[in-house]
């Protein structure tokens, strides 16, 4: 029996050998190649978008070099669909997804995730000279401009406003705007890269739900090493003002808490 005993420290030292040569061995990939291979849309402003001259910009795309930049290597952007952009990870067309993309347990069941960099809450925008909305509890017979299926306009309708449909973000803040709506619910990121382009318009937020939802760097499961490093990449690029540099640029304020 000593034998089989033997054979089996034996078997086990070497499943043992082969998990320690994979692991890190993504990020040693990475290294040794000089590129971290970003995933991200291109067409989702302000955090990934080409701009007047055609260069890749915005929010993720700054902050996805920036944490290439502490790896010690450079990004390379492979630009793609939101609905194939994450399984494009399966497929090994790159490294990580850099696009805005919500920590949820469902992905977490698959991918892993970095620390979470942005977070967003569901606000409650009014004309600037509206005192009559000051809560969610407020919208009781108040029109609600929204996307009629989003997640918005059932916390509108949940709170007893008459909703008034929209295509998005833009024409509901027209329609405010003009008095046709009398509030719109919509995520705060989208306000702040608004009043950032438009600090003029006579919009407020009357208030905002506690609970944000969070976003982070995502990539394939099992190479914690990676996780680490980008989270390392994360904190460093927080502690030494880049993150708030390329917040204030896109938002106007941190936009991780």
């Amino acid at each position: 029996m000593k034998w089989l005993k033997s054979l089996m420290i034996a078997g086990t030292l070497q499943v043992l050998a082969v998990a320690a040569s994979h692991a890190g061995a993504n990020l040693d990939q990475i290294k040794q190649a000089g590129v971290f291979k970003v995933g991200t849309e291109g067409t989702y402003a302000p955090f990934t978008y080409h701009d007047a001259s055609g260069a890749l910009v915005g929010f993720d795309v700054e902050i996805a070099r920036a944490i290439a930049e502490r790896l010690g290597v450079k990004a390379q952007f492979l630009e793609g669909k939101w609905d194939g952009l994450i399984a494009g990870l399966d497929a090994n067309r790159y490294d990580a997804v850099i696009n805005e993309v919500g920590i949820t347990e469902a992905r977490k069941a698959k991918y892993d995730f970095s620390d979470p960099y942005i977070a967003s809450k569901a606000v409650l925008i009014v004309r600037g000279d509206n005192t009559d909305i000051k809560g969610f509890a407020d919208l009781k017979g108040k029109k609600a401009a929204q996307s009629l299926t989003s997640n918005f306009g059932k916390l509108a309708e949940t709170n007893g406003a008459e909703l008034v449909g929209t295509d998005g973000f833009d024409q509901s803040i027209q329609l405010l705007l003009t008095g046709r709506a009398d509030a719109t619910i919509n995520d705060s990121l989208s306000f702040l890269d608004f009043k950032k382009h438009k600090p003029d318009a006579n919009v407020k937020i009357a208030a905002q739900e506690e609970n944000a939802d969070y976003s982070g760097v995502i990539v394939r499961k099992g190479d914690p090493e990676l996780v680490a490093a980008i989270n390392k990449a994360l904190a460093d690029i927080k502690a030494d003002g880049t993150y708030q540099k390329i917040a204030d640029t896109y938002f106007g304020q941190d936009v991780s808490k």
